[in-house]
């Protein structure tokens, strides 16, 4: 199949630090001539800034229909190939081939002109993509009800938020039809509910067969958007293939972690001279070490620690956190084997199982710790980033606490409680609950 973006050999380079401004004010250009014999006085121009590659050898191609996820720290290179590619910046090496329609949504600010309403900017934005306008006027409705800002649609957008100008720029470039669509951070701006209302819409888009590029440092919209990622460093592809692994490998190279982590020497080992971690992993419920398992699914994380002096009341724990950085829980063991009872010297492994359908679909990382709270709390172990892994579900769906759902679940937990429901067509026969059915 021929690809519908074709990309060789593509380079950026920008020159930082120097004085070689392409354009300036009238005011500007005056104050620069009368400076000049000063400057030349005290010994001549400032020496030329440095060149920095922004990108460098950028060979891929996207075939059609697909949707490719681009992941990278800041200043890795994402927003620059987005904008030679939506032809905002000119490439200074290498070239690429477009074949269709381009729709950009890069960062908030581009593709709507300040002065003009926000109905002039979607009619404007339409005959830039070649749309006519009676196919125009027919959409019109669809994308102002999806941008959710009617009252404001006759008013200059340079009035608007920026949460109301992405609503609207969003809905612009998902409705026009355009075969390409370019998007850079959408995410980024805006409430949950709308984020929400653009993955969902950008699901569609998928399965009408539309390719997509799409930036964003949400790692769980890029998994459950794209099966290929590639992963920029320092201008440069450093890893290209399924999204699932290219995601893992970025986030335990951000992180220091991957799904298992272990000390073979007990000196380096994090700990004190009680106690000392010797490893920590995920694991599933097989017992295998698994950076990726299924939310319908337990999750096992396994710490194996060295009790060096006898005579103390240990408790194995985790702190557990998503991508965000949100703290989701802490847990340690309270069990009666050894609750209250002092440990003899040796090594002793610990697990923790999380339900399944507990966590939602996301990054998370795990600190281990090892803690004696009696008379007081001592924390002998707290190894932060100890181990991370990703929460996912599977395209087939299934047993799940998303049921017939579709798109993405907002929250940092999904359990899957249980409902019950009454029915009766008499509203004054309704009989109270049975009491087994509630909680006590």
């Amino acid at each position: 199949m021929k690809p519908i973006i074709k990309i060789e050999n593509l380079g950026k380079q920008y020159q930082i630090g120097g004085l070689l401004a392409s354009y300036g004010s009238f005011r500007e250009l005056i104050g620069g001539a009368l400076l000049a014999p000063f400057k030349r006085l005290r010994g001549g121009s400032r020496p030329p800034g440095e060149m920095l590659w922004a990108l460098r050898d950028i060979n891929f191609d996207v075939r059609p229909g697909e949707t490719l996820g681009l992941i990278g720290h800041n200043g890795a290179g994402k927003s620059t190939l987005l904008k030679i590619l939506s032809r905002i910046t000119e490439p200074t090496t290498g070239g690429f081939e477009l074949y269709g329609r381009v729709g950009s949504l890069l960062e908030v600010g581009t593709g709507f002109h300040p002065d003009l309403t926000g109905r002039e900017n979607v009619f404007l934005n339409g005959a830039i993509l070649g749309i006519k306008r009676f196919e125009l006027e027919r959409r019109f409705d669809e994308i102002v009800a999806f941008s959710e800002i009617e009252k404001f649609i006759d008013t200059p957008v340079k009035y608007y938020s920026s949460g109301m100008y992405l609503r609207l720029a969003f809905a612009v470039a998902v409705h026009l039809d355009a075969e390409i669509l370019i998007m850079d951070e959408v995410l980024a701006v805006g409430d949950v509910g709308f984020q929400q209302k653009c993955i969902e819409k950008m699901h569609e888009i998928r399965q009408e067969g539309r390719t997509i590029l799409f930036v964003s440092h949400a790692m769980s919209a890029v998994t459950r958007l794209c099966e290929r990622v590639i992963l920029l460093e320092r201008g440069r592809i450093v890893q290209d293939g399924e999204a699932q692994k290219v995601v893992n490998d970025y986030l335990g190279a951000s992180w220091n972690a991957t799904a298992e982590r272990e000390w073979a020497n007990v000196s380096e080992a994090p700990g004190d001279e009680i106690v000392r971690l010797r490893r920590v992993r995920v694991c599933d419920g097989q017992g295998r070490t698994t950076a990726a398992i299924d939310v319908r699914f337990p999750v096992g994380i396994e710490m194996t620690y060295e009790v060096l002096e006898p005579g103390h009341v240990l408790s194995p724990g985790i702190d557990l956190f998503n991508e965000e950085g949100v703290h989701l829980f802490s847990s340690y063991d309270v069990g009666e084997e050894w609750r209250r009872r002092p440990r003899p010297t040796g090594c002793y492994t610990s697990i923790t199982w999380i339900p399944a359908n507990c966590l939602a679909e996301g990054n998370l990382i795990a600190n281990a710790a090892v803690a004696a709270h009696i008379p007081e709390t001592i924390m002998h172990i707290y190894a932060r980033n100890a181990v991370a892994f990703q929460m996912s579900e599977s395209r087939e769906g299934g047993d799940s606490a998303r049921g017939d759902r579709r798109g993405a679940i907002s929250g940092v937990v999904r359990p899957w409680l249980n409902w019950t429901t009454q029915f009766c067509a008499n509203r004054e026969a309704i009989q109270p609950m049975p009491e087994e059915a509630l909680i006590t």
